[in-house]
């Protein structure tokens, strides 16, 4: 079972953009009051029909609150240097709020009026941040610091019909539980096990929840629950459970929403007087491979290993569905140990490869394994890297066949 292409470029028409690390991306965890005990009865509907009110649904706007939380189980240090404490303070640009939404708790109001206008304000105490889509422009602004993020439109790439004009932060940025809902489905292939599960009540509307279990074994991910409103089939809350059990690792809900329109000036904004103003820069992301280095280079302590996208590195993909797993050989020449004994490298480097997990070894020879909850990251003595959201004895098996 597959969303079709149809379906999730309606869903992109009213997610909100917010940078929010892919999913990563979208990384949230469950409020227990999102959902009353003991569902609403409801008439009995098959997956194949819910998959259909979703991709029906044409509701384009929207207004509410909803919350993020996100417990990946991540080491104290590296919790640490991603921050709980909130998303305002420091740049302005959404790109830098990634690492802070990877962890802690958060509250938004959303509002979104069709494919030009969407905002997102993200409420910490008195500081507040705020993503606003309106037509051409993007505007990131953090109250704390006065800072602006500001980008154009540019012409779209793509050709034939339908292609206009893309942001280079607020198209490839989203977090709405309908954007996230549609990533999911569309990524729901054969080696996905969809059913209907129990009733839900969320943000005071029933609904239906779409269960998705890998078929896969060695999986970190036990399920993913959308729930989806009963009457107009918009995704109102996704969580993502762990298959070790234990509170949901990632979720996004609503907890209030009303569907009719938002007043005009919602989505207005003028810089502030004084405020610091950037642009984005031009050009996106460099595809797949640059990412992956990228991602390397962000841990503390393993950007050493990266020898960058214009080295010899070289990403490989490994498996398919729930069991894949991202192979970063980066041709550093650089390997873990002498990371380990490099007596001139930062106390947070140093700090941050002490709190990586069990030392493992197999044909592949000896390396080390960072755990989460969701996502184990395998660091071989001799500089490669194998990562996804499987056990740590897939990765080790992978490292042995691939090495």
């Amino acid at each position: 079972m597959a969303a079709n292409t149809k379906t999730s470029r309606k869903a992109a028409r009213y997610a909100v953009p917010v940078a929010v690390a892919g999913v990563a991306a979208a990384t949230v965890a469950m409020v227990p009051a999102f959902a009353n005990a003991g569902g609403p009865d409801l008439p009995k509907v098959t997956a194949q029909q819910l998959i259909e009110k979703v991709a029906a649904s044409d509701v384009e706007q929207l207004s509410g609150t909803a919350k993020i939380s996100t417990d990946l189980g991540l080491p104290k240090i590296a919790s640490g240097l991603l921050g709980g404490g909130g998303v305002a303070g420091g740049s302005a640009n959404p790109e830098d709020k990634v690492a802070q939404l990877a962890n802690g708790t958060h509250t938004f109001r959303v509002a979104a009026d069709g494919e030009d206008r969407q905002r997102l304000t993200f409420l910490d105490g008195k500081d507040e941040y705020s993503l606003i889509h309106n037509g051409d422009d993007v505007w990131g602004y953090d109250s704390k610091s006065n800072e602006v993020f500001h980008e154009k439109a540019s012409p779209s790439d793509k050709a034939g019909k339908g292609a206009g004009k893309e942001h280079k932060t607020g198209d490839r940025l989203t977090a709405s539980p309908q954007k996230l809902a549609e990533e999911i489905l569309a990524a729901a292939g054969p080696t996905t096990d969809v059913s209907v599960g129990e009733t839900a009540q969320v943000a005071g509307r029933d609904a239906y929840q779409l269960v998705l279990k890998p078929k896969q074994a060695g999986s970190t991910v036990g399920s993913v629950q959308i729930a989806v409103d009963a009457k107009n089939g918009v995704p109102l809350r996704v969580q993502l459970l762990s298959a070790q059990g234990g509170k949901p690792i990632v979720d996004a809900g609503f907890t209030k929403v009303d569907f009719a329109k938002p007043a005009a000036d919602t989505f207005t904004f003028t810089p502030p007087k004084g405020a610091k103003v950037t642009e984005g820069a031009d050009g996106h992301g460099k595809g797949d491979k640059d990412g992956a280095f990228k991602a390397l280079e962000s841990f503390p302590g393993l950007d050493g290993l990266a020898g960058g996208p214009g080295g010899k590195g070289d990403v490989k993909v490994l498996g398919e569905g729930w069991a894949t797993i991202a192979r970063i050989d980066s041709g550093a020449g650089k390997s873990l140990k002498d990371l380990e004994n490099d007596k001139n490298a930062p106390k947070e480097a140093k700090q941050f490869l002490d709190s990586l997990g069990d030392r493992v070894n197999g044909s592949f020879g000896e390396g080390r394994v960072l755990s989460t909850r969701l996502f184990n990251v395998l660091v071989t003595d001799d500089g490669k890297v194998y990562a996804g959201a499987v056990t740590k004895d897939s990765l080790v098996k992978a490292a042995d066949a691939n090495k």
